[in-house]
C-alpha cells in the first residue's frame, strides 16, 4: 500500500523539517549564484557528503483513493562519527483514520537500536518501554527492522543525490529560509533514474518505496554554504498523492544521542525477530 511505501526521505517531498541551517548570516550571498542550477545540486550533493551531523524536521502527508489520508511529524538528530547514531521521534502518526498512539521513537547507536512505541511492545510481549535490538543478530527481519529503515530514509547525502537526477532543475528565485538565504530550485526527477543515485546496497529498497511513483516534483533551497536548508518533495499516480517537507540545520555541529536509562529497557524476544 502507497502510505506504508512513501519513505520519509521520498516524503522529503512534503515532511520533514521546519528550521533552517543554523550559523549562516542572514546577509550572506550564495557562493552558487554563477552556476548553472544542474551544477548547484551536483555541489550540494557532494558538500552533503562531508557533513558528519545535521538536525532534520519532517512532515509527511499521504492520500490514497481506498486507504484515506495519512500524515507523519518528526525530526531527526543524526551523526556519522565517532559512530552512526540517529535519535528518531515521530510526534504524530495517522492513516487511514487510525493513530499511532504516543507516537513512537527510535535510537540508533551503532549496531544497537532502541525503540519506544506502545503498539509495538504489546505486540511483542515487552514489559519494558523500551526495546532493544542488535541489529548485527536481527538482521533484516523484525517489526524493529521497519523503525531503522525510517532513521536510514532520513539521510541527508542519499536525498541530496536523487534531486540530481533532475533534467529540467531551475532556479525560481532567492528566498530567506528561517533567517538564512537562499536560492530556490524547482524542478522534477524520474525515480528509476534517482534511485540510481543511490548506493547500491539501498537501491531495491528504494524502488520498492517508490513502486506507485514514476517521476517526483521537487523543490530545494540552497545556502550560501552550497548546503540545502530546505527540501520539499511531491508525487502522484492513479489518484494516490503525497507531500512532503524537510528542513535542516545544524550541520557538523555536536549532537548528544543517548540510549535509554537501562531499567527501561527490554530485549525484543528472538522469535519476533524472524519469520
Amino acid at each position: 500500500m502507497l502510505k506504508r511505501r512513501i519513505t520519509l526521505a521520498v516524503a522529503a517531498t512534503g515532511a520533514a523539517a521546519l528550521f533552517a541551517v543554523a550559523g549562516c548570516g542572514s546577509n550572506a550571498q550564495p557562493i552558487q549564484v554563477n552556476l548553472a542550477a544542474a551544477e548547484v545540486l551536483e555541489q550540494a550533493a557532494q558538500k552533503t557528503q562531508e557533513v558528519s551531523s545535521y538536525t532534520v524536521d519532517a512532515v509527511v502527508d499521504v492520500n490514497h483513493p481506498k486507504e484515506g489520508a495519512g500524515k507523519l511529524q518528526g525530526r531527526m538528530l543524526y551523526q556519522n562519527k565517532p559512530e552512526l547514531a540517529a535519535d528518531l521521534t515521530v510526534d504524530s502518526a495517522t492513516f487511514g483514520g487510525q493513530s499511532l498512539p504516543g507516537g513512537a521513537r527510535a535510537i540508533l547507536q551503532g549496531q544497537t537500536l532502541y525503540v519506544k512505541v506502545e503498539a509495538l511492545t504489546k505486540v511483542v510481549g515487552g514489559t519494558k518501554p523500551w526495546i532493544k535490538v542488535n541489529l548485527a543478530e536481527a538482521g533484516d527481519q523484525g517489526e524493529a527492522q521497519k523503525y531503522l529503515d525510517q532513521v536510514k530514509q532520513f539521510d541527508l547525502a542519499n536525498v541530496t543525490k536523487m534531486v540530481t537526477a533532475s533534467e529540467n532543475v531551475k532556479s525560481v528565485g532567492t528566498e530567506n529560509v528561517n533567517g538564512v538565504d537562499t536560492t530556490h530550485y524547482s524542478g522534477s526527477f524520474p525515480v528509476d533514474a534517482a534511485v540510481q543515485q543511490l548506493p547500491a546496497d539501498q537501491q531495491d529498497k528504494a524502488r520498492t518505496n517508490m513502486a506507485d511513483l514514476k517521476d517526483i516534483k521537487f523543490d530545494i533551497w540552497v545556502d550560501a554554504q552550497g548546503l540545502p536548508a530546505k527540501l520539499t518533495m511531491s508525487g502522484a499516480q492513479e489518484g494516490a498523492t503525497f507531500n512532503a517537507s524537510l528542513f535542516f540545520k545544524g550541520f557538523n555541529e555536536p549532537v548528544t544521542i543517548e540510549a535509554p536509562p537501562a531499567d527501561q529497557v527490554g530485549e525484543l524476544p528472538k522469535n519476533t525477530t524472524g519469520n
